[in-house]
């Protein structure tokens, strides 16, 4: 009879389809609260998804790192989806495009932090045999959320109106998915014994912390130059808030413009195989 996964690997996929969900509520609309309730041009939205999406990329060398030398992993995956939980009032409280950038940001560092401790647990959690699954499970619930979000936002909208004071509505809403995920790493979420997981250090020796100056000088040099390569194609991503800024301008009402997030997730989910 082929094993079950552990129950970790369910919970930390529940956690991932919640953020998700809240995130994609407050993504598929905030360009345009951007560009139409702060006066944000296109420009200040480009320098915001990028700056925020190269920052997550940068978050995730320091967290896998400390991660592995720490040899603990929920303290840093909670510490990222907490962060990314108390960032998500931001967005309805924002009055300036400075408040939505630093809310951007630090949701990004949240990301950052999380994603590679994040794995590591489902690898220390799960037998060799199940991890391509328990993988695929995760991003499966993860892509889930993503498509909740977008269609939540869109029939709020429909509800109780497709202006400012709607969209900060919906903005409102996701925080209750995000706060729902940080406690069900706390309660469902359970790492092994350290004595469970094989590790690649010798026995009785002291490992020392991988991002020392020591410790970064001996990366390959390929490794830095691919580091840099992806910070700057990060940078210079076509980011999907464009797609939503498209779509408004084509005369696509505010309160449909998040199903363009929709299909363009299930057009993601459908190709990744």
């Amino acid at each position: 009879m082929r094993a079950l996964l552990p129950s970790s690997v369910w919970a930390l996929g529940f956690v991932s389809l919640l953020m998700d969900l809240s995130s994609e509520m407050i993504h598929s609309l905030l360009p345009l609260f951007l560009v139409s309730g702060l006066g944000a041009g296109a420009w200040s939205v480009g320098l915001i998804e990028g700056v925020a999406e190269a920052t997550a990329a940068i978050a995730k060398l320091f967290s896998g790192a400390v991660s592995d030398w720490f040899g603990r992993r929920k303290p840093l995956v909670l510490l990222g989806y907490g962060m990314a939980a108390l960032t998500k009032p931001m967005f309805p409280l924002a009055d300036s495009v400075l408040t939505v950038f630093l809310a951007r940001f630090l949701d990004r560092i949240g990301k950052g932090i999380r994603g590679a401790p994040r794995d590591a647990l489902i690898a220390d959690v799960t037998p060799s045999e199940l991890r391509g699954a328990a993988y695929g499970l995760r991003h499966a619930l993860d892509t889930v959320g993503a498509v909740l979000g977008p269609l939540a936002a869109t029939v709020l909208l429909i509800q109780y109106g497709g202006e400012n004071d709607g969209v900060r509505l919906v903005f409102w809403v996701a925080t209750i998915p995000a706060t729902l995920a940080v406690l069900a790493i706390v309660f469902f979420v359970h790492e092994p014994r350290r004595s469970q997981v094989v590790t690649r250090s010798a026995p009785g020796k002291t490992r020392a912390f991988p991002l020392s100056r020591a410790a970064m000088v001996q990366f390959d040099r390929r490794l830095w130059s691919v580091i840099v390569l992806a910070v700057l194609f990060t940078l210079a991503r076509f980011s999907e808030a464009f797609l939503l800024l498209r779509a408004e301008t084509t005369g696509v009402a505010l309160r449909y413009v998040p199903l363009v997030m929709v299909a363009m997730n299930i057009a993601q989910a459908a190709a990744s195989y």
